[in-house]
């Protein structure tokens, strides 16, 4: 007899894989963590330069297709599914070239405009570093002769901490002083390696955006011919989900880093706080990261100013206030919308566990990524329930007690309102 090949085998044999390779997976997170996590980022770092082509792909695509979009309506004036295959393929190549140039040109500017002026600031922090510490004392010493109480409570402070100090310093950080000279110099190797694996990326990116219908076409093919029609649509509404939400978040918090960075230069060069390039880059790059980054950048920021000027501090730490409810309250939702959908709590959530999992990196990408975990599984939930026909608002499950076998809602009624009810009886 014949055997007659089901889907349903192939369903179960799929699941069974999948059971297997989670159980393996959790069993070497809870009795082999260290080695796991080692082998996770060794082979992350083999895959990084495709990783880096993946991301800029990602990001060149917007600027590409408003290269392409601009040449098809005011030079060619026709529309792409009018051209023929040759004439498509030098519209492409074209457009991925002037792409490339704006890319590298607007990279270059900002390099040669901010990185002088950064090294510049650093270099006069380092020379001029023992005038600030100086300034700093002095400023403290005042502070601290017109209130006696406070210099009372610092100086018992001292007395007690001091030994402690001492101890840590000798015991502990000196002998480690070695082991702090042989991280800069790794971390100067990882900064090269990245910078290869940028330019490696980058080759990998010009070839991902080139043939990126056709890509995405055979993405297409895979999906229709492993599922079924509803499940292949699902799938494929799924990532068209998480397109727009990583998308719009992404390109939206980047716009909104480089305003909020270009109107900080403004607000502190108009106040006079030393060293407004630096102090601005730091607040736009770290603006990016969701709820903590303004925190972030403000705190060193702040620090340096309290020991050239500790006045200006003041006024910077107002203005950074300023900017940043400007940030939250205006430009953010106008820029961002409500393109993650996520609460407070889940955003700080989110933040927190990804930041955990792959540091600076993972604060930035933790919100959208979480806002798709999230949607997907309230658009389960919500699938669920409209099949039991029960209701999908929130407010109708509350006080909720027990649901009965016709589907009536028994909840608990307040002692308020059963008085009330009693009352009218």
């Amino acid at each position: 007899m014949k055997f007659r090949w089901d889907k349903k085998y192939l369903y179960w044999g799929i699941t069974a894989l999948v059971v297997i390779g989670i159980s393996i997976v959790l069993f070497f997170l809870m009795f082999r963590g260290a080695n796991f996590k080692d082998s996770f980022f060794w082979l992350m770092g083999i895959c990084m330069p495709i990783i880096d082509g993946f991301i800029l792909a990602y990001l060149m695509t917007p600027i590409l297709n408003f290269v392409e979009r601009n040449l098809l309506k005011r030079i060619l004036k026709k529309e792409r599914a009018k051209l023929s295959k040759r004439q498509a393929k030098l519209l492409r190549g074209i457009s991925v070239f002037f792409t490339l140039i704006l890319v590298l040109a607007a990279l270059y500017s900002f390099f040669s405009i901010v990185v002088p002026q950064l090294l510049k600031s650093i270099q006069s922090i380092i020379l001029q570093f023992p005038s600030y510490v100086n300034n700093l004392t002095i400023w403290l010493e005042k502070v601290l002769a017109d209130n006696p109480q406070v210099e009372l409570y610092l100086n018992n402070m001292i007395n007690t901490y001091t030994p402690e100090l001492r101890e840590w310093l000798n015991g502990t950080l000196l002998p480690q002083m070695n082991q702090a000279i042989r991280a800069v110099s790794s971390y100067a190797f990882s900064v090269l390696k990245a910078l290869w694996d940028f330019i490696v990326g980058l080759i990998i990116s010009i070839y991902l955006i080139n043939s990126k219908e056709k890509y995405v076409c055979q993405a297409k093919k895979i999906v229709y011919s492993f599922f079924d029609i509803k499940r292949a649509n699902e799938v494929i509404e799924d990532f068209r989900f998480i397109h727009r939400t990583f998308g719009g978040f992404i390109g939206g918090k980047l716009l909104d880093s480089l305003i909020i960075g270009i109107l900080c230069f403004a607000g502190t060069s108009i106040i006079g706080t030393p060293y407004a390039i630096l102090i601005s880059v730091i607040i736009g790059v770290t603006n990016i990261i969701p709820f903590f980054g303004p925190y972030l950048g403000a705190i060193p920021s702040a620090l340096l100013i309290l020991m050239i000027d500790p006045l200006q501090c003041l006024y910077f730490l107002i203005f950074i206030l300023i900017l940043q409810q400007f940030d939250g309250n205006v430009l953010g939702p106008k820029i961002l919308g409500d393109s993650t959908g996520l609460s407070s709590f889940w955003v700080i959530f989110s933040i927190t566990f990804f930041g955990g999992l792959l540091g600076v990196f993972g604060m930035v990408i933790g919100v959208p990524t979480f806002a798709v975990i999230y949607a997907m599984i309230r658009r389960r939930v919500h699938r669920g329930l409209q099949k039991k026909n029960f209701p999908i608002d929130t407010e109708e499950y509350s006080g909720l007690i027990r649901v009965d076998d016709d589907h009536t809602f028994v909840k608990d009624i307040p002692k308020s309102e059963e008085d009330d009810t009693q009352e009218k009886v």
